[in-house]
Protein backbone atom coordinates (compact mmCIF):
# COMPACT_ATOMS: atom_id res chain seq x y z
CA UNK A 1 0.00 0.00 0.00
CA UNK A 2 1.47 3.26 -1.07
CA UNK A 3 1.33 6.59 1.33
CA UNK A 4 -0.48 8.30 -1.03
CA UNK A 5 -4.10 5.90 -0.82
CA UNK A 6 -3.51 6.40 2.94
CA UNK A 7 -3.59 10.40 2.35
CA UNK A 8 -6.18 10.06 -0.31
CA UNK A 9 -8.52 7.56 2.47
CA UNK A 10 -8.34 10.68 4.73
CA UNK A 11 -9.00 13.45 2.38
CA UNK A 12 -12.03 11.50 1.15
CA UNK A 13 -13.46 11.94 5.09
CA UNK A 14 -12.14 15.95 5.00
CA UNK A 15 -11.23 17.20 1.78
CA UNK A 16 -8.69 20.07 1.45
CA UNK A 17 -11.06 22.47 0.49
CA UNK A 18 -12.87 22.41 3.45
CA UNK A 19 -9.37 23.83 5.46
CA UNK A 20 -9.60 27.36 6.41
CA UNK A 21 -8.34 29.95 3.74
CA UNK A 22 -5.05 30.53 6.70
CA UNK A 23 -4.37 26.62 7.22
CA UNK A 24 -1.83 24.76 5.91
CA UNK A 25 -3.32 20.82 5.59
CA UNK A 26 -2.46 18.27 3.44
CA UNK A 27 1.06 16.92 2.90
CA UNK A 28 3.41 18.83 4.35
CA UNK A 29 6.77 16.30 3.88
CA UNK A 30 8.02 13.51 1.92
CA UNK A 31 7.02 11.61 -1.35
CA UNK A 32 3.47 9.39 -1.60
CA UNK A 33 4.91 6.80 -4.09
CA UNK A 34 6.49 5.00 -1.01
CA UNK A 35 5.46 2.19 0.44
CA UNK A 36 3.94 2.56 3.66
CA UNK A 37 5.26 0.83 6.85
CA UNK A 38 2.84 2.23 9.12
CA UNK A 39 0.90 5.13 10.47
CA UNK A 40 1.81 7.06 13.62
CA UNK A 41 -1.40 9.38 14.76
CA UNK A 42 -0.79 12.39 16.57
CA UNK A 43 -2.04 15.43 17.74
CA UNK A 44 1.20 17.31 17.19
CA UNK A 45 3.98 16.39 15.38
CA UNK A 46 7.36 17.63 17.57
CA UNK A 47 11.20 15.75 17.17
CA UNK A 48 9.95 13.05 20.07
CA UNK A 49 6.88 12.28 17.52
CA UNK A 50 9.11 11.53 14.63
CA UNK A 51 11.78 9.88 16.78
CA UNK A 52 8.23 7.69 18.23
CA UNK A 53 7.66 6.51 14.71
CA UNK A 54 11.14 5.83 13.72
CA UNK A 55 11.29 3.65 16.82
CA UNK A 56 7.73 1.85 15.31
CA UNK A 57 8.77 1.27 11.82
CA UNK A 58 5.96 3.99 11.04
CA UNK A 59 7.24 6.09 7.84
CA UNK A 60 4.34 8.64 7.86
CA UNK A 61 2.79 10.48 10.46
CA UNK A 62 -1.09 11.64 10.82
CA UNK A 63 -1.31 14.95 12.73
CA UNK A 64 -3.88 17.56 13.51
CA UNK A 65 -2.00 20.24 13.80
CA UNK A 66 0.42 21.18 10.56
CA UNK A 67 4.10 21.19 11.57
CA UNK A 68 4.79 23.92 9.21
CA UNK A 69 2.56 26.77 9.14
CA UNK A 70 4.53 29.06 7.77
CA UNK A 71 7.38 29.19 4.95
CA UNK A 72 10.32 28.20 6.14
CA UNK A 73 13.27 30.84 5.13
CA UNK A 74 16.00 28.29 5.74
CA UNK A 75 16.32 24.67 7.89
CA UNK A 76 19.24 24.42 10.11
CA UNK A 77 17.76 23.25 12.64
CA UNK A 78 17.45 26.39 14.93
CA UNK A 79 14.34 25.70 16.27
CA UNK A 80 12.25 22.80 16.89
CA UNK A 81 9.97 22.87 14.03
CA UNK A 82 13.32 22.90 11.84
CA UNK A 83 14.68 19.63 13.40
CA UNK A 84 11.62 17.93 13.35
CA UNK A 85 11.74 18.50 9.12
CA UNK A 86 15.48 17.70 9.31
CA UNK A 87 15.03 14.68 10.95
CA UNK A 88 11.46 13.40 8.72
CA UNK A 89 13.57 13.76 5.71
CA UNK A 90 16.50 12.28 7.35
CA UNK A 91 14.14 9.04 8.08
CA UNK A 92 12.06 9.00 4.69
CA UNK A 93 8.75 9.76 7.00
CA UNK A 94 6.01 11.55 5.46
CA UNK A 95 4.25 14.45 7.68
CA UNK A 96 0.35 14.85 6.76
CA UNK A 97 -2.14 16.94 8.59
CA UNK A 98 -5.28 17.19 8.94
CA UNK A 99 -6.70 20.45 10.85
CA UNK A 100 -9.38 22.27 10.08
CA UNK A 101 -10.50 20.14 6.78
CA UNK A 102 -10.69 17.88 9.97
CA UNK A 103 -12.62 19.92 12.02
CA UNK A 104 -15.11 21.22 9.72
CA UNK A 105 -15.53 17.63 8.08
CA UNK A 106 -19.37 16.03 9.16
CA UNK A 107 -18.16 13.48 11.60
CA UNK A 108 -14.77 15.16 12.31
CA UNK A 109 -13.19 16.43 15.26
CA UNK A 110 -16.49 18.44 16.75
CA UNK A 111 -18.51 15.22 16.20
CA UNK A 112 -15.81 13.31 18.52
CA UNK A 113 -16.43 15.66 21.17
CA UNK A 114 -19.71 15.19 21.27
CA UNK A 115 -20.23 12.21 20.98
CA UNK A 116 -17.57 12.02 24.31
CA UNK A 117 -20.10 14.68 26.39
CA UNK A 118 -22.79 12.36 25.44
CA UNK A 119 -24.71 14.84 22.92
CA UNK A 120 -27.56 13.79 21.02
CA UNK A 121 -29.23 15.46 18.26
CA UNK A 122 -26.22 16.75 17.11
CA UNK A 123 -25.60 19.39 14.04
CA UNK A 124 -23.82 21.90 12.60
CA UNK A 125 -23.33 25.06 14.67
CA UNK A 126 -22.83 27.37 11.49
CA UNK A 127 -22.88 25.04 8.52
CA UNK A 128 -22.11 26.18 4.79
CA UNK A 129 -21.14 24.07 1.49
CA UNK A 130 -17.92 23.64 -0.18
CA UNK A 131 -17.69 22.12 -3.74
CA UNK A 132 -20.83 20.82 -2.98
CA UNK A 133 -19.81 19.31 0.37
CA UNK A 134 -21.55 19.68 3.27
CA UNK A 135 -19.42 21.48 6.09
CA UNK A 136 -19.06 23.51 8.80
CA UNK A 137 -17.51 25.22 12.24
CA UNK A 138 -18.87 23.91 15.69
CA UNK A 139 -21.54 21.29 16.37
CA UNK A 140 -24.76 21.78 18.59
CA UNK A 141 -26.72 19.02 20.14
CA UNK A 142 -28.71 17.83 23.16
CA UNK A 143 -27.55 16.50 26.63
CA UNK A 144 -29.81 13.52 27.33
CA UNK A 145 -30.35 14.81 30.82
CA UNK A 146 -30.31 18.13 31.52
CA UNK A 147 -27.69 18.98 34.67
CA UNK A 148 -27.28 21.92 36.45
CA UNK A 149 -23.96 24.05 36.02
CA UNK A 150 -21.37 22.49 38.15
CA UNK A 151 -22.90 18.82 37.18
CA UNK A 152 -22.12 19.71 33.97
CA UNK A 153 -18.45 20.94 34.15
CA UNK A 154 -17.47 18.02 36.44
CA UNK A 155 -18.81 16.10 33.79
CA UNK A 156 -16.55 17.93 31.38
CA UNK A 157 -13.51 17.38 33.30
CA UNK A 158 -13.58 13.92 33.89
CA UNK A 159 -14.47 13.30 30.07
CA UNK A 160 -11.47 15.76 29.09
CA UNK A 161 -9.09 14.76 32.49
CA UNK A 162 -9.32 18.58 32.49
CA UNK A 163 -8.14 19.71 36.07
CA UNK A 164 -8.68 23.76 35.66
CA UNK A 165 -11.81 24.41 33.10
CA UNK A 166 -11.96 28.10 32.98
CA UNK A 167 -15.50 29.13 33.22
CA UNK A 168 -17.76 32.21 33.58
CA UNK A 169 -20.63 33.29 36.02
CA UNK A 170 -22.42 30.06 37.08
CA UNK A 171 -25.53 29.44 35.21
CA UNK A 172 -28.65 29.54 37.23
CA UNK A 173 -31.26 27.38 34.47
CA UNK A 174 -30.58 24.20 33.71
CA UNK A 175 -28.29 23.06 30.89
CA UNK A 176 -29.46 20.77 27.84
CA UNK A 177 -28.31 22.52 24.86
CA UNK A 178 -24.80 22.37 24.56
CA UNK A 179 -22.97 24.25 21.58
CA UNK A 180 -19.25 23.51 21.30
CA UNK A 181 -16.20 23.98 18.69
CA UNK A 182 -13.00 22.25 19.67
CA UNK A 183 -9.55 24.47 19.58
CA UNK A 184 -9.70 28.32 19.91
CA UNK A 185 -13.53 28.33 19.19
CA UNK A 186 -14.59 31.96 20.76
CA UNK A 187 -15.32 32.85 17.25
CA UNK A 188 -18.41 30.81 17.73
CA UNK A 189 -19.65 32.49 20.96
CA UNK A 190 -22.56 34.21 19.15
CA UNK A 191 -23.65 31.69 16.68
CA UNK A 192 -24.08 29.61 19.95
CA UNK A 193 -26.25 32.02 21.82
CA UNK A 194 -28.69 31.79 18.36
CA UNK A 195 -28.72 28.29 18.40
CA UNK A 196 -30.24 28.79 21.78
CA UNK A 197 -27.97 27.24 23.70
CA UNK A 198 -27.74 26.83 27.48
CA UNK A 199 -23.77 25.77 27.47
CA UNK A 200 -20.93 26.16 25.10
CA UNK A 201 -17.50 24.38 25.41
CA UNK A 202 -14.12 24.80 23.17
CA UNK A 203 -10.83 24.78 23.88
CA UNK A 204 -9.13 28.42 24.12
CA UNK A 205 -10.86 32.08 24.35
CA UNK A 206 -9.47 35.80 24.57
CA UNK A 207 -9.98 37.31 27.91
CA UNK A 208 -12.16 39.97 26.98
CA UNK A 209 -14.69 37.11 25.15
CA UNK A 210 -15.91 36.44 28.33
CA UNK A 211 -17.62 39.36 29.54
CA UNK A 212 -21.44 39.77 28.80
CA UNK A 213 -22.33 36.01 28.48
CA UNK A 214 -23.54 35.94 32.12
CA UNK A 215 -26.24 34.34 32.73
CA UNK A 216 -27.15 33.64 28.83
CA UNK A 217 -24.33 31.02 28.48
CA UNK A 218 -22.34 28.54 30.39
CA UNK A 219 -18.62 29.07 29.05
CA UNK A 220 -16.81 26.21 29.57
CA UNK A 221 -13.01 26.41 28.48
CA UNK A 222 -11.06 22.92 29.13
CA UNK A 223 -7.78 23.65 27.16
CA UNK A 224 -6.59 23.61 23.54
CA UNK A 225 -4.90 19.95 23.75
CA UNK A 226 -7.56 18.81 25.96
CA UNK A 227 -10.58 19.57 23.74
CA UNK A 228 -9.17 17.99 20.17
CA UNK A 229 -7.02 14.83 22.15
CA UNK A 230 -9.41 12.58 20.54
CA UNK A 231 -8.95 13.51 17.05
CA UNK A 232 -6.23 10.41 16.62
CA UNK A 233 -9.69 8.69 17.15
CA UNK A 234 -11.04 9.72 13.87
CA UNK A 235 -7.68 9.09 12.13
CA UNK A 236 -7.46 5.63 13.45
CA UNK A 237 -11.17 4.69 12.26
CA UNK A 238 -10.50 6.06 8.74
CA UNK A 239 -7.24 3.88 8.02
CA UNK A 240 -8.05 0.95 9.89
CA UNK A 241 -11.38 1.11 7.63
CA UNK A 242 -10.05 2.29 4.57
CA UNK A 243 -6.68 0.51 4.84
CA UNK A 244 -6.74 -2.28 6.03
CA UNK A 245 -3.90 -4.46 7.02
CA UNK A 246 -1.66 -1.45 7.78
CA UNK A 247 0.02 -0.78 11.22
CA UNK A 248 -1.53 1.88 12.37
CA UNK A 249 -0.32 2.89 15.96
CA UNK A 250 -1.27 5.68 18.76
CA UNK A 251 1.14 8.00 19.25
CA UNK A 252 2.41 7.63 23.23
CA UNK A 253 4.58 11.22 23.45
CA UNK A 254 3.56 13.78 25.33
CA UNK A 255 2.92 17.18 23.24
CA UNK A 256 0.71 19.15 25.62
CA UNK A 257 3.23 22.23 26.29
CA UNK A 258 1.00 23.18 29.19
CA UNK A 259 0.86 22.03 32.05
CA UNK A 260 -1.19 22.01 35.38
CA UNK A 261 0.98 21.66 38.59
CA UNK A 262 -0.29 20.55 41.97
CA UNK A 263 1.01 23.67 44.99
Amino acid sequence: MKIKEVIDALERFAPLPLQEDWDNAGLQIGLTAAEASGALLCLDVTEGVVDEAIAKGCNIVVAHHPLIFRPLRRITGDDPVQRAVIKAVKHDIAIVAMHTNMDNAVGGVNYKIAEKIGLQDVELLAPKTVGGTLCGSGVIGQLKESMDAMAFINHISHVFDAPGIQCNQLLSRQISRVALCGGAGDFMLPDAVKAGADAFLTGEMHYHQYFGYEQKLQICVVGHYESEQFTTEIFHDIITSECQGLNVVMAHTKTNPITHPTL
